[in-house]
């Protein structure tokens, strides 16, 4: 089944009061570009994350980002009371001894030194990582599904125009038989007009004969049928085969070009116009396809 290479996904998790959001997008890109922007203390986890995202993303210019919310009460500077009371005595003696009144003394304590400082430093543990890590696995899974519906869409859109060409190609053969004999009476009314020119039946009849055959296309058809059926089961191979549906459009964009330069009737080349209209859209967007 096709996947596209445009998608998004998000997930947030909860972990002792911190929420973990993570949020991916992916759009098109011949190889997988990653780039994240991972909260500080996630970051020692980078190259783990960086495998998840390559082992189920493959290919895409791809953006991660992994942040952390907390609660208020958690996201407060702890006061260090022990320490405002330290100060509070030193300077409410030095105040009275020198008779000095009217202090805002709760302005002048919270600017003390280290007063409002947070001194510990903030480690990860396996539990939380264990969390944000799922947290990192379901963004990435509903990118995947996000990816894979819009994958269904362009399979559909394919098949649509894969049977579209085929039908084009299975109408061109009335003309083709026609045409013979077109081409043969266009020749011999052109040498009647010609009453004085003197040709050998024989070597006329052989000339048409290699003549014609330079314009056959059936080897084309041949090829371009099977193009069209190798398109069909590349589709219904695992994700990852948009490079491959690529080249066999190019192959099938070859046969169709080729037809075209051969078919010199006009009716044929109508259709071969509306042939490569159809192959046009395909190749637009297998560009999108994973």
């Amino acid at each position: 089944m096709i996947q596209s290479m445009t998608g998004y996904g998000k997930a947030v998790v909860v972990y002792k009061g911190k929420k973990i959001n993570v949020e991916i997008k992916s759009l098109n890109s011949k190889q997988l570009d990653l780039m994240t922007r991972i909260a500080p203390l996630y970051r020692e986890k980078e190259m783990e994350i960086r495998q998840i995202v390559a082992e189920k993303l493959l290919r895409g210019k791809v953006e991660m980002s992994v942040w952390i919310e907390k609660d208020a009460s958690a996201e407060a500077t702890p006061v260090n009371t022990a320490l405002m009371e330290n100060y509070y005595q030193q300077l409410k003696r030095f105040a009275d001894e020198h008779g000095l009144t009217g202090m805002d003394w709760m302005q002048t304590l919270v600017r003390m030194p280290d007063v409002l400082t947070k001194t510990e430093v903030e480690v990860l543990d396996e539990e939380e990582w264990a969390i944000a890590r799922t947290g990192v696995e379901e963004a990435v899974q509903h990118l995947v599904d996000f990816r894979t519906q819009e994958g269904a869409a362009l399979e559909k859109k394919f098949a649509e125009k894969i049977d579209n060409i085929e039908h084009l190609l299975a109408s061109i053969e009335p003309y083709e038989k026609s045409r013979v004999e077109k081409i043969r009476a266009r020749i011999l009314d052109g040498l009647k007009q010609i009453p004085e020119a003197e040709y050998d039946k024989n070597r006329l009849e052989q000339e048409l004969i290699y003549y014609i055959e330079k314009l056959d296309i059936s080897e084309e058809k041949q090829r371009l049928t099977n193009h069209l059926k190798y398109f069909r089961e590349t589709m219904a191979d695992k994700a990852g085969q948009g490079k491959k549906l690529g080249f066999i459009a190019q192959e099938m964009g070859r046969e169709i070009n080729t037809t075209g330069s051969k078919s010199n009737q006009a009716e044929m080349q109508n259709i071969v116009v509306m042939m490569k209209d159809e192959l046009e859209q395909i190749k637009e967007q297998v560009l999108n396809a994973l």
